[in-house]
């Protein structure tokens, strides 16, 4: 069981930020085994390779399943994501030829995803009685203190 810090925490992003990526599917035709589970199993492949690989840019994962499944990742940088869907080595061009020639606008399964830059001054965060969770986790899981004690001071602090 994770440990929990009672009181309030927030995130600290450090002077280069993060990148906040949302990735996922959804099931539209849930008895088309044969369309979603190729795509349902892709995304742990990749998840292994970046876990294997601590330089690939990758800070943190989040899984939420459902019918539309969301998996949320914390990167480095917008650059280390870009790099890793693009190398033809990764398991995610496979992933992708495989989804368009198997699926592609067939309507059996949705995919999307959405990536955001948080820079410092432009994030706010703030977890209670919590383990260390989301951004906090991936990036820095720090005290609410002087000049983190409400969301508008947590938005206008930039990097110390």
């Amino acid at each position: 069981m994770a440990k929990v810090f009672p009181g309030r925490y927030t995130a600290d992003v450090g002077e280069d930020g993060a990148v906040l990526f949302l990735i996922g599917m959804r099931f539209n035709h849930w008895w088309r085994i044969d369309k979603w589970w190729p795509v349902f199993v892709a995304m742990p492949r990749m998840l292994r390779h970046l876990a294997a690989d601590p330089d690939s840019g990758l800070l943190g994962v989040h899984l939420w399943p459902g019918r539309t499944v969301l998996v949320l990742q914390y990167w480095r940088s917008a650059e280390e994501l870009i790099a890793f869907a693009s190398d033809a080595g990764a398991p995610h061009a496979a992933a992708w030829r495989e989804f368009n020639r198997r699926i592609g606008t067939d309507g059996s399964v949705g995919i999307w995803h959405e990536t955001y830059e948080v820079r410092p001054g432009h994030v706010e965060a703030v977890y209670g009685n919590m383990p260390a969770f989301g951004l906090a986790a991936a990036t820095s899981h720090v005290p609410v203190t002087a000049g983190r004690g409400n969301a508008r001071a947590r938005l206008r602090r930039r990097a110390v």
